[in-house]
């Protein structure tokens, strides 16, 4: 389950963790009272599970009256990256002089949890990993022990903190750590940790995502999941009994099992294209799910080209055939180009059902990721 900005703000300064003043808004007057109340300059930031709000128009920085009125009407009711903004965080701007990084996660190569801290704080992370590794200290921990002092002090040192603030950034980072343990998180971080004028650190930013599955154990946490809103796909893939992951590529993705849907995956990105979504229509799939299936692929904005990966055992490729059929028929339009590879039960009848002028057929699962591949290339260009 993922945290909303605002919920782990919350649960982080709970913990002590420093956090601005903020307050949350649905409405325009809500923002206005909030940064009549606040005060100037303020952040209005959407609160929706996506990264790169800033470039993507969801934060605004306000310093008078007039433009948080501007800025929240802009903001409220925006589609965000396939996202609907109906929250905003209205919060203190901060007088700050650097940006940090601070994280933990699981690193499963190691088999251990792993606590990072870098200087490079207030970009993407993950850019910061693939070219400058080394800007990034890490300390992996034994979870049977947790976190020691030293540890946390080892991760700033390495990471080249300043002296004058590496105590304060260092309790973070334990904190930060001992969170992501109690709550049985898979993800906490703090991007950007801002270093303020006053050379105090203070958490403008707030990720924290916690294991579905440890939710009994957190009714505190649990309270927040419906608050936490999936997006519309989410709970369209809840309600049509879909295993579902949303991604930030532009190719999406249909297949039946995990492993089908992994290995689907894994080729796009082999080829050079991004991988929209994860969505596993599951055995036995009759022609309504699999309609069911595109109808929702069809529906995020960011995809540009789908690939239709079945094998056929429990679910015959006739079935199928006449599901993408029926799907695709309902439009006036094809939205998206569509690869279709079957193989297994019945594919050879399913691919004579396939309406060919709707779908492009390939034969193996690495020609039809590629054209996949291409088609959104095309679509993108």
């Amino acid at each position: 389950m993922r945290l909303h900005e605002y919920q782990a703000k919350e649960v982080f300064a709970d913990a002590g963790i420093p956090v601005p003043q903020s307050r949350l808004a649905s409405t325009v007057d809500e923002v206005v009272a909030a940064v009549e109340d606040i005060g100037f300059p303020a952040a209005i930031k959407a609160q929706v599970h996506v990264g790169g709000r800033g470039k993507a128009g969801g934060i605004k920085i306000a310093t008078s009256v007039e433009e948080a009125r501007e800025y929240a009407d802009e903001i409220l009711g925006m589609d965000l990256k396939g996202y609907h903004v109906d929250r905003v965080l209205v919060e203190a701007g901060v007088d700050f002089e650097d940006e940090l990084y601070v994280g933990v996660t699981m690193d499963r190569n190691e088999g251990k949890p792993v606590a990072m801290v870098s200087t490079q704080g207030g970009v993407n992370i993950e850019e910061v990993a693939a070219e400058t590794p080394e800007a990034i200290a890490r300390e992996h921990v034994d979870p049977a022990f947790g976190m020691h002092p030293f540890q946390a002090r080892k991760a700033v040192y390495d990471a080249g903190i300043d002296r004058d603030i590496a105590r304060d950034v260092a309790s973070v980072l334990t904190t930060l750590y001992d969170l992501w343990a109690d709550k049985d998180g898979s993800d906490a971080e703090i991007n950007p940790l801002m270093v303020t004028s006053e050379r105090e650190v203070i958490a403008a930013d707030a990720v924290m995502n916690i294991d579905d599955d440890a939710l009994f154990r957190h009714p505190d946490l649990a309270d927040m999941e419906d608050e936490a809103a999936e997006d519309d796909l989410e709970a369209k893939a809840n309600e049509y009994g879909f295993d579902y992951v949303r991604l930030s590529g532009n190719v999406g993705i249909i297949g039946n099992g995990a492993g089908l849907v992994m290995t689907t995956l894994d080729l796009v990105d082999y080829y050079g294209g991004a991988p929209a979504n994860f969505l596993d229509i599951g055995g036995g799939a009759k022609a309504e799910r699999v309609a069911n299936a595109l109808d929702m692929v069809f529906a995020d904005e960011n995809v540009d080209s789908v690939v239709f990966n079945i094998f056929g055992g429990i679910t015959r490729g006739d079935e199928v055939a006449k599901g993408i059929n029926e799907a695709l028929e309902s439009f006036d339009e094809i939205p998206k180009p569509v690869v279709v590879r079957l193989a297994g039960t019945n594919a050879k009848e399913g691919m004579e059902i396939l309406n060919t002028e709707l779908v492009q057929v390939e034969e193996t699962l690495e020609d039809a990721v590629q054209r996949a591949v291409k088609n959104a290339e095309e679509v993108s260009q």
